[in-house]
């Protein structure tokens, strides 16, 4: 392994010193254009791989986080893990799923009302937020997914969402589902990404 050059080095401190995962654009901004700041992440993340820290994309968005085998070591109290209900979770899947979304579309396709503590929930998380506003009438306000979403559930962006095989593989499709496959010869999720 050859020693990092100074342009390297800047990156690297640039990302240890933020308190937040930073873009390529405000990485050039901190580091200086002297190089190929895509390339000198690439290069990076190559050497950090297998040690105590890793650097990582997470939503176009670069960061160092704890080698997943050595998080234990630094828990210093335990963790609370917060549950989320049957309908944050639906819901949050449709988000990410069809983002953006209104609060109307998520209806329809729960074929439920969603309660306004769910989207507070999430959003409270950092796992959704506010995209703008439907140019409709009543213009409805969009929600859509955040980078916090893709680091939290492991992502590098919505394209690494399991797709219907994998979720048939995993056992996690409703049996509501299954038997409607059964029928129909087709998912009623598949139906779902056709219409996307």
């Amino acid at each position: 392994m050859t020693p990092p050059d100074d342009f390297a080095r800047a990156i690297e401190a640039a990302l240890f010193a933020s308190d937040k995962p930073l873009t390529v654009a405000e990485i050039r901004h901190y580091a200086g254009n002297q190089g190929d700041v895509a390339e000198t992440l690439a290069r990076l993340a190559d050497d950090y791989t297998g040690r105590g820290i890793h650097l990582v994309e997470r939503g176009g968005r670069w960061h160092f986080q704890t080698a997943p085998d050595l998080a234990h070591i630094l828990r210093r109290e335990k963790e609370e893990p917060r549950k989320l209900s049957r309908a944050g979770m639906e819901t949050l899947a449709i988000i990410a799923y069809h983002e953006p979304v209104s609060r109307a579309e998520i209806e329809a396709i729960r074929g439920v009302q969603v309660a306004k503590g769910t989207l507070d929930v999430l959003m409270e998380a950092g796992w959704v937020r506010p995209a703008g506003r439907r140019e409709v009438p009543g213009r409805p306000l969009l929600f859509a997914t955040t980078s916090e979403f893709l680091s939290h559930f492991g992502l590098g962006s919505r394209r690494d969402l399991p797709g219907i095989d994998d979720l048939r593989a995993a056992g996690l499709l409703d049996p509501v589902d299954l038997a409607l496959e059964g029928m129909s010869g087709q998912s009623a999720l598949e139906s779902d990404d056709e219409d996307a």
